[in-house]
């Protein structure tokens, strides 16, 4: 039973600190204007994602940028 209980102990401190760390990035997105506007671009959803991804690495100067073309459709 011991091992039981500090599994899934260590577990819900992992989904915490998860947690954590995406409500961080996702403040950053925020803080940076990514959340707003409509343009839904690839390259500013790919921006936003990394950026919440990244969570507390922004605040120590990563600033993540994602550049990506959508191939073009054919004349």
């Amino acid at each position: 039973m011991r091992t039981r209980r500090a599994s899934t102990t260590g577990s819900r401190t992992v989904a915490i600190i998860v947690a954590v760390w995406l409500l961080i990035g996702l403040a950053a997105a925020a803080q940076r204007s990514y959340l707003s506007g409509s343009d839904a671009t690839c390259a500013k959803v790919g921006t936003t994602l990394v950026t919440i991804v990244a969570g507390p690495l922004n605040y120590v100067g990563a600033n993540p940028k994602i550049d990506c073309t959508a191939p073009q459709p054919s004349r």
